[in-house]
């Protein structure tokens, strides 16, 4: 659904704690959900024990697909399509898990100042369209179309918070015009890393990661005391060129325009993530990477981050940072050289420049 990059974390170390032994077992779902792959590692006492929380996660994170889901419908299930299909008709009750992911993004669609914003699905589906027959096109060696201006405009005036009616009391939500759609690509995957982590925190897992397609949420010290340390994708090659070493929980989420992308008859590379106020994919970075604990968040924020310039950035991780003061919120902004911003906490490398904030500076490793 949305920004497949794969942080690369690096792989816990064996040890031992209060006479009780721990190793590392991992395992890869490529059919959880999210149109993408899930990575667990624990750090148990046994296989057996493994498996036990993994089935456990494995079935929370499917359920979390079935009810984020804007494409397919499930016996049962009531979920985002349902709610998308009834605008203009009904409402429809839905699971609290969905409720609490609705109110969220309100949230920040606030904290934002409308930057990421949920009800723009009209918009997205447009995008969708033209980059899903875009990518077939340049397969067979052929450029992709554009979506006109009339298009986007009128899609456009489908979306806001206003056509978006929330009955906390009686779990129910309507989208009050029939036009009006709700998308969540730019949380889904964080959202349910956060939750699959907070249940891990719960069972007392000595030590974990989850890798949801990319979105990276530690849990608790690497066995060995040493901090965690992820690897940012090089955007134009495989593999990472710089890292960030962290300790304890916490998140590692990008956002990139190096894949799911086309390129159209203009000869310009488009990819999936949409300024709300230009209506066109972004092109101000490369990639933005937020590093906090809370999985969720950190997904809303570097698709934000990665379509507002940079220091309007800046005042939006000054501005959560007031508003949760328990986490740490930090940044790193990969740009083209020819895009240099000026900043006193930047670096060049290959080609790139690398900016990041103050308090990540001595966690930044090149490579």
């Amino acid at each position: 659904m949305k920004k497949f990059v794969v942080l690369l974390l690096s792989i816990l170390l064996l040890s031992s704690c209060s006479a009780k032994e721990y190793t590392m077992y991992e395992e890869v779902s490529l059919t959880a959900g999210f149109d993408t792959f899930l990575q667990i590692q624990l750090a148990t006492e046994s296989k057996e024990d493994f498996s036990e929380e993994y089935n456990k996660l494995l079935e929370q994170y499917s359920n979390y697909n079935q009810l984020f889901d804007i494409y397919n419908t499930y016996p049962g299930v009531n979920n985002l399509k349902t709610i998308n299909d009834n605008a203009g008709i009904k409402p429809i009750e839905v699971d609290q898990t969905l409720i609490d992911l609705l109110l969220l993004t309100r949230e920040f669609y606030e904290i934002t100042n409308h930057e990421f914003d949920i009800t723009m699905g009209p918009v997205l589906k447009i995008w969708h369209q033209y980059r899903e027959d875009g990518i077939e096109a340049n397969a067979q060696g052929e450029l992709g179309s554009l979506p006109t201006d009339e298009e986007l405009q009128t899609a456009f005036a489908c979306t806001g918070w206003d056509k978006v009616e929330i009955d906390d009391e009686n779990n129910t939500v309507y989208l009050n015009e029939a036009c009006a759609s709700l998308d969540v690509g730019g949380v889904a995957k964080g959202y349910a890393a956060e939750q699959l982590a907070q249940t891990l925190e719960q069972d007392d897992i000595k030590a974990a990661i989850v890798n949801a397609g990319g979105n990276n949420r530690t849990v608790n010290t690497k066995l060995d005391g040493s901090p965690w340390r992820s690897l940012i994708q090089n955007p134009d090659g495989e593999g990472g060129f710089i890292a960030v070493s962290q300790p304890g929980s916490v998140s590692f989420v990008t956002s990139g325009d190096y894949q799911r992308y086309y390129i159209a008859e203009d000869g310009n590379s488009y990819n999936h993530i949409i300024d709300p106020r230009t209506l066109y994919p972004a092109t101000k970075y490369r990639s933005v990477t937020v590093i906090c604990k809370n999985s969720a968040i950190a997904d809303i924020l570097s698709t934000s981050l990665y379509t507002l310039d940079y220091d309007e950035g800046l005042e939006l991780l000054a501005r959560v940072q007031e508003l949760y003061p328990d986490d740490n919120f930090n940044a790193i902004w990969i740009v083209d050289e020819a895009k240099a911003i000026d900043s006193a906490n930047s670096m060049n490398i290959n080609g790139y420049q690398i900016l990041y904030t103050e308090g990540i500076k001595d966690s930044i490793i090149t490579q």
